[in-house]
């Protein structure tokens, strides 16, 4: 039996800013839309200076951002948990409260506190088992859990996750999410969804300083709904608008492609796990691309002003490398109607050459910011992007229509032969050994 889901994918470039309690997600998310899951990239959520990259990440805007993600789309019932705390505090006690408690959430408490229930929340879902079986005999031994292994219950994480709502009372549970110095990856399903989900592991590979540091490079999750199997990718790929730094991005791709792995957690060979990202049924890849336009900045800006976008996409590094079959073949893109994302000024709907004298400071208008897809049964239904002054790159997102299998009847005895899985108690940020330590309209 085929399902069809509704999938948002959205990509920001932050810029290394850090976001107030005060910024509303609503818009970029197009809640009203009521997507059935969210994928939500972001990259230089922290300034990639030495000291993130080299020493020690920092991870409190990536817990901001998880607060701001869950308010915009568990908006009433964060609103009646407000309301019920105003009820018992005067209005200025109640405003510093929440004012406080949206800086002090580590990110590993928060990111626990917000996901999907663990009783329920399948490491493998094939078709072994009935589902009532499945969640009894989870129900029965909580060491089944993937969160209950190494779980730090020191006092810190207990309060934060008592000061913040639990994850049985959201519309929308967090299902995973991870950071590698400035790329943060997040996924957001329904409720209802979450016990559909399963061979959740997540994988990063670091491009940046040396080809190996995680000031570039990518976070990939895996996991499947239903009998389906969704591979998210999050990436940063090498900047430069020099002639010939496209060739270097390119070359983060592949490198990626090759090099990213999953790690079995079905130990039957024929059980469809996949391992790369190419052997997923359904592949979506956001991120700041950095490809550029092979223009000079004064050509462009002329084609600009007439709003004649197709010369210039002619001219966009990305359509030319994939129509060479350089890269990305295979992959699908939406047709661009929106204007490049890269580069404005601070707080400005004027691109930064426009408000610069310096060349140095000058950067081409490009399309950085993109998002594509590969697989079977996945129909674009918007790609668009956000006019948010946040920083000096527009969010970009997409919004598909994606078809799943569903689970087999149980009396499909012929299919379920022979299937035999394991269950990792990992928690899910230690799924996958990275090869580096450590949004808004």
């Amino acid at each position: 039996m085929i399902k069809s889901i509704r999938v948002f994918a959205g990509t920001w470039n932050v810029g290394g800013k850090t976001p107030n309690h005060g910024l509303n997600l609503e818009d970029f998310l197009q809640v009203e839309g009521s997507a059935d899951v969210y994928v939500l990239g972001f990259q230089e959520i922290v300034p990639l200076n030495a000291g993130n990259v080299l020493v020690s990440e920092d991870s409190e805007p990536a817990a901001r951002w998880l607060a701001l993600i869950s308010h915009a789309l568990n908006k009433s019932y964060h609103e009646s948990v407000h309301s019920c705390d105003s009820s018992s505090h005067n209005s200025k006690h109640s405003k510093d409260s929440k004012s406080n408690s949206f800086h002090k959430h580590s990110l590993k408490s928060l990111s626990k506190s917000l996901r999907a229930n663990s009783t329920i929340l399948k490491t493998c879902n094939c078709p072994l088992e009935s589902t009532t079986t499945r969640r009894q005999r989870k129900l029965s031994d909580p060491s089944c859990s993937p969160l209950n292994h190494h779980r730090d219950s020191s006092e810190e994480d207990l309060q934060s996750i008592a000061e913040f709502p639990s994850s049985n009372g959201l519309s929308y549970n967090l299902i995973a999410s991870k950071q590698m110095v400035g790329i943060f990856l997040s996924v957001w399903a329904r409720k209802e969804l979450a016990h559909h989900i399963g061979h959740l592991r997540i994988s990063s590979l670091g491009r940046g300083i040396m080809g190996c540091l995680g000031n570039k490079g990518c976070i990939a999750i895996s996991m499947s709904l239903y009998r389906t199997s969704f591979c998210f990718v999050c990436s940063h790929l090498a900047s430069g608008e020099k002639e010939g730094d496209e060739l270097r991005r390119n070359a983060d791709v592949a490198e990626i492609l090759k090099s990213i792995q999953f790690s079995r957690i079905c130990t039957t060979p024929d059980s469809r796990m996949a391992e790369k990202i190419s052997d997923h049924d359904r592949v979506i890849w956001l991120g700041d691309l950095n490809y550029r336009v092979s223009l000079s900045y004064e050509e462009t800006r002329l084609l600009l002003e007439d709003n004649d976008w197709d010369s210039l996409l002619e001219k966009d590094q990305l359509n030319v490398e994939r129509e060479a079959g350089r890269v990305f073949s295979g992959w699908n893109e939406g047709k661009i109607f929106f204007a490049p994302t890269y580069k404005y000024s601070h707080n400005s709907d004027s691109y930064a050459g426009e408000t610069t004298k310096s060349k140095k400071k000058r950067r081409t208008p490009a399309w950085c910011d993109r998002i594509l897809w590969r697989g079977e049964g996945i129909e674009l239904l918007s790609y668009i992007r956000g006019e948010s002054r946040f920083s000096d790159h527009r969010p970009v997102c997409a919004v598909f229509a994606v078809d799943v299998e569903a689970e087999a009847n149980n009396k499909n005895a012929k299919f379920r032969k022979g299937f035999s899985c394991t269950a990792t108690r990992l928690e899910y940020e230690d799924l996958i050994p990275l090869r580096h330590s450590s949004y808004h309209y």
